[in-house]
């Protein structure tokens, strides 16, 4: 019985996290919901006339496959972390929550984005949408980190590629924002594809220190 009352706290802590990780998991499903319930549904009597109807909403399709993509990376890295995870704080409870806040409102930054007219304000709104995203998810990391609310046989350092990413996805978002109002939509959108090349990068720095520490 006593050995039994020693561990309930660790069983109620991880139960915690994982009932956190479950309501994760929900709200992101109904974020991916929303975002495919505002594609526009392809119109015409015709084969050529759908195809037109296609292309003329190239950019809302375009706009879905990208949030897709970026809702899908969030999620896939706080499921990596709370695998890790064995007990909340209220920090990370509302830190988390936060994040949330993010996911939900990205359907919402999709359809503004894809609006008319003032590209430079409808562009910067999704794109601090993002910083905000990245920024509270490594939040969230220092937070275990900070607090050692990860599992005794989880190791620290390997929480550090996350944060990595989530520090360089809000300097790119952030960065586009201003270049968004001194160049065309194009010179905003390139910021976002050079992404992944400053990603590499700094994967490839984080492992060369790494290696050398």
């Amino acid at each position: 019985m006593a050995t039994h009352a020693c561990q309930e706290p660790d069983v109620t802590r991880a139960g915690a996290a994982e009932r956190l990780t479950m309501f994760v998991d929900a709200v992101i499903a109904i974020a991916l919901t929303l975002l495919a319930l505002e594609l526009p549904v392809p119109t015409g009597d015709t084969t050529g006339a759908m195809l037109r109807s296609v292309s003329d909403h190239g950019k809302e399709y375009l706009a879905f496959a990208v949030s897709f993509v970026v809702i899908a990376a969030h999620w896939r890295a706080h499921h990596e972390i709370f695998r890790s995870v064995r007990s909340l704080s209220g920090c990370l409870v509302s830190l988390t929550l936060a994040w949330l806040f993010m996911q939900v409102l990205t359907p919402f930054a999709t359809r503004v984005i894809t609006a008319e007219g003032a590209f430079p304000p409808r562009f910067s709104f999704y794109a601090i949408v993002q910083v905000l995203a990245s920024a509270s998810f490594a939040l969230i990391i220092r937070e275990i980190r900070r607090e050692r609310l990860y599992r005794t046989d989880a190791v620290p350092e390997a929480f550090a590629p996350n944060l990595v990413r989530s520090v360089c996805l809000a300097a790119v978002f952030g960065v586009s924002v201003p270049v968004s109002f001194l160049t065309t939509g194009t010179g905003a959108y390139l910021c976002w594809i050079a992404a992944p090349v400053v990603l590499a990068v700094a994967g490839r720095v984080q492992g060369r220190a790494h290696s050398s520490a």
